[in-house]
Parts: C-alpha cells; structure tokens; sequence
C-alpha cells in the first residue's frame, strides 16, 4: 500500500523568489510551499504526498478554498469528502504534497521519523471515478497471489543516489496514461482485473473486450503457465483519451510469475510478449545506466519530460518508468512522472 502520509525530517528551506510570506521546504526528493518561517532544516513533520485526500477535521481547514473535493463515490472506509492535495506552482515554484510540523499531532506522539502514517491519519488516496464499462461488474477482490501495480515515486528513493548503483542498467518505458489491467492463468482459472478487483466477463467491459480481441484467453492456455500480464489500457473513453489514440490499446509492463511469486526480468518479457503476439510499453531504453548519466532526482524528472513514444503527436507523456535489468537479490524499480504534464492535466 503506497504510503500517503510519513514522518520525515526537512532537508532544507529555500527561499522563493519575489515571495514575501512563502518559501520550499525540501523533504528527501520532494519539494512543497509552506508558510514564511513555520518549518527550519531538521524539523521533524507529517510529509502528505500529492493525490492524498485527507479527511475533513479542523486542522486541515485551510485548504479548504484550494483542495475541498466532493467525491461521486464512497471509498473503502466511508469517505465521501476531503481535502485532495494535488501539484501547484506558487510564484513560478512546485509544489508538491504538504509538509506539516510534527508537534502539531498530538496523536503522532509516540511514532517516530520514518514511520507510516497512512492509516493512523485516516488518509486514502484519490483515484478518479471509472466509467462503468470500465469499472466492470466486480466478481471480488483483487487476486493475493499477484502484486497491485504502483511503482514508487523517485522522489521517495534519494538515498539511490549514494547507494553502489552506477553500473547498474535499468530499462526505461513509458508511463502511460490509462487504466490498469491485469489477466491472470493460474492451474487452469482465467481472470481478468482492474487495478482493484476482479471482474466478470461482461460483453460492454473494455477489459474483456481487448481480451477477447487480442485472443489473450487462448493464448495463455496454450502456454499453459501460471503467470499475470500486468499493463495499461489506453485509448477512447479512458481517462479522457489523453494519448489521442484512435481505438483502445493494452500494453504490458510487467509479467509475474504466479509460482515463483517474482516478475520476469525484462529481457524474458520481451520473448513471452513477443511470442503471445500482445505490445508492451513503449521502450525508451533496455540498457541505461541510470546512476552515471543523473546525478539527482531533479534530472531524472527533467529527463521524464518529452514527447509520447506512442504517439509523437503528443509533446508531454505522463512520464517514465525505470526497471534494473541484470541480476541482483531484490529488484529496483521507481517512476518519474512528468510534472509538467501533472500541472497542464
């Protein structure tokens, strides 16, 4: 589960330029406005990253004429309304989440610097309502054989950069603005998924739609491998068709092996793809060695910014998604999204 809210440390604070009242706090790769002179460096504070809705209590009230939203759905623990935190600019700056000293949670007492907050806090992440031919009509639960996909943001990993990793080489895709979809075939059983739930096979879904078009039901019989495709859906009618693609697409980025509980490295989901005939991602590079050519996190989300593979058309994809290619005892993976494309959305 993404850890929406935690207990950091302020890194630094810098000034703004022309700004009388507001300065940056800098918290590990993020950055975020805050009032003139409420934080110093080395301040311990409640870090709420970006796409949070937290829920409305009186010490949030002052984003209510900014974040106020009303939901058009309920979430899992009852929440209709709260307060979305989302990427701004102030006098020319990024801001990105909200930074909050940690004596002003009584309730935080006894937690300390690294700690998950998320739940303790009550705060969930908003994820924008799905058009029901996408939502499908859910069979249950997402499957807890197969990871959900939500890779971690760069901007949450800065001690990479001090770590051994330099001639270590990632692959580096595109991140694609859509929907998330996995297909499963586990000893015999099909299943298709949203990023949450599993879904019956309904005519109108768009799931089992491209499933049934590109013939994936056969195809992973035929193979006869417990194994997940793990991709994106993009196209009309999802999420406002952003890439201005002309019919619906999936698109993998990752393959989990269900028996040996582990994604196959990139090289092998290049073969398995290739011989099911399905696209995967948009591939920038198979062999960059991340480590030597950035030297920040600011670089690399310089680097995410530039026009779509998937359509060239379109001069600011949603971002990038890094994988470590070669052999090592735990896999390394984050993304960098886009920022400009995070404000012009």
């Amino acid at each position: 589960m993404r850890k929406l809210a935690t207990i950091r440390v302020v890194k630094d604070i810098m000034p703004i330029k022309d700004a009388d009242n507001i300065e940056l706090a800098l918290i590990d790769g993020w950055q975020c406005v805050i009032k003139k002179n409420t934080l110093q460096k080395g301040d311990p504070v409640v870090y709420f990253e970006i796409d949070s809705l937290l829920p409305i209590e009186d010490r949030y009230e002052f984003l209510r004429k900014s974040c106020y939203k009303k939901l058009t759905y309920t979430t899992d623990n009852g929440t209709e309304e709260g307060f979305l935190l989302r990427t701004m600019r102030f006098k020319g700056s990024l801001s990105q989440g909200l930074a909050l000293p940690l004596a002003d949670f009584a309730d935080l007492n006894k937690h300390k610097v690294g700690d998950d907050v998320t739940e303790k806090l009550n705060i969930v992440k908003y994820d924008p309502p799905l058009p029901a031919r996408i939502a499908g009509n859910i069979k249950g639960k997402f499957p807890s054989f197969i990871p959900k996909t939500d890779e971690p943001r760069i901007q949450n990993m800065p001690d990479l950069f001090n770590s051994s990793l330099k001639g270590l080489e990632f692959e580096c895709t595109e991140k694609l603005d859509g929907t998330s979809m996995t297909v499963y075939f586990n000893d015999g059983l099909f299943g298709v998924c949203s990023r949450n739930f599993e879904l019956h096979d309904t005519e109108d879904n768009s799931l089992w739609r491209i499933v049934r078009s590109l013939n994936i039901l056969d195809l992973m019989t035929q193979l006869g491998q417990n194994i997940a495709l793990q991709g994106e859906l993009v196209g009309p009618g999802i999420q406002k068709n952003p890439l201005r693609l002309g019919n619906i697409q999936f698109h993998v980025f990752n393959i989990w092996h269900i028996d040996k509980q582990s994604y196959l490295c990139p090289l092998d989901r290049y073969r398995l793809l290739d011989y099911l005939g399905i696209e995967s991602v948009p591939i920038l590079y198979d062999d960059l060695k991340v480590f030597e050519n950035f030297k920040n996190v600011n670089e690399i989300l310089d680097f995410a910014s530039g026009p779509s593979l998937l359509n060239p058309n379109v001069k600011q994809r949603e971002g990038l998604v890094f994988k470590a290619t070669d052999a090592i005892e735990q896999m390394i993976s984050f993304k960098a999204v886009n920022n400009e494309y995070i404000i012009r959305r």
